[in-house]
């Protein structure tokens, strides 16, 4: 980890998913995407004995594997498993995963704030056996972007600079790229966006509070957020992004991975050039001429 740039105070990162979930946890963005797997999961036809539910806060995700294949293991690791803050288990830059453990891994929401996630993607790649399924769920890169814009407009005239507040998200095609780079075959990358409007922006705050998705950046400022600053920002928003009816509208940009690791059954591409019919033939499409260069005298 001493080569991996530290985006995030992963303790911290704990100790707000912990205080959240044994409090009153807003899980509406878990339940979606709790769903979305289900659905998703409909059109896997091989099942799967040995699951590995990583990181995913809350049992959303356990509880649709354990319905979807009867019989299966899911073990469950991450940072908190459990409705108590002190039931922590291990830190997910650094999962116990054997090599060739599970034959199916699944994430929710858990993943955008790992620091290393190259490497958890490579860790995840070696622990599934061959034709073992990878499927995840991150938020991406326009989650909370109405937020983000108002915060940093109102430090900067409010102190003349800013501070990071908001994590910064991947985007599909870098996902997508960080999958190829970790080995698996036949990678998919996909976004859903969801709008979500609030009666008043402090209601968004309060919600990102019971996710325990407060500021956990490793370079935030210390210093308490200045009520201007805070008032300020408000103030932007509700002029910003307010509907007719008075309501401001968040969004969430959830992002989902999948691959698998490789075998000699999956479909392969055909290499370059060995290809028997011709693409205008195989369409039923006439060839079309080359345009002749048309020159002007001057």
């Amino acid at each position: 980890m001493t080569d991996v740039p530290r985006l995030f105070d992963r303790a911290l990162v704990r100790r707000h998913q912990g205080r959240a979930l044994a409090a009153l946890p807003a899980t509406f963005l878990l339940d979606r995407a709790a769903e979305d797997l289900g659905d998703r999961l409909q059109t896997v036809t091989r099942g799967f004995s040995r699951i590995v539910d990583l990181g995913t806060p809350g049992a959303g995700a356990a509880d649709v594997l354990a319905a979807r294949f009867a019989g299966a293991t899911v073990t469950r690791i991450g940072d908190v498993v459990a409705l108590r803050p002190d039931r922590l288990v291990e830190d997910l830059e650094a999962p116990a995963l054997g090599q060739e453990c599970a034959d199916c891994v699944v994430s929710l929401l858990a993943l955008q704030t790992v620091n290393d996630l190259p490497g958890l993607l490579m860790q995840i790649r070696r622990a599934l056996v061959a034709d073992g399924l990878f499927i995840a769920a991150l938020a991406g890169g326009d989650t909370l972007k109405e937020l983000r814009a108002c915060l940093l407009e109102a430090e900067v005239e409010e102190t003349g600079g800013a501070a990071p507040r908001i994590f910064p998200f991947a985007d599909v095609r870098t996902l997508g790229q960080l999958l190829q780079r970790a080995g698996f075959a036949l990678p998919v990358v996909d976004s859903e966006t969801l709008v979500v409007r609030y009666g008043d922006p402090l209601r968004l705050l309060a919600d990102l509070r019971a996710m325990g998705a407060a500021n956990a950046l490793a370079d935030r400022s210390r210093r308490p957020l200045r009520r201007a600053v805070l008032m300020r920002a408000l103030e932007l928003y509700r002029a910003r992004f307010a509907d007719a009816d008075g309501r401001v509208r968040a969004t969430f940009e959830i992002v989902w991975l999948s691959g698998w690791a490789p075998h000699e059954s999956q479909q392969k591409p055909l290499k370059p050039g060995s290809a028997r019919v011709r693409l205008a033939d195989a369409l039923r499409q006439p060839d079309y001429a080359k345009p002749a260069t048309k020159s002007e005298a001057p």
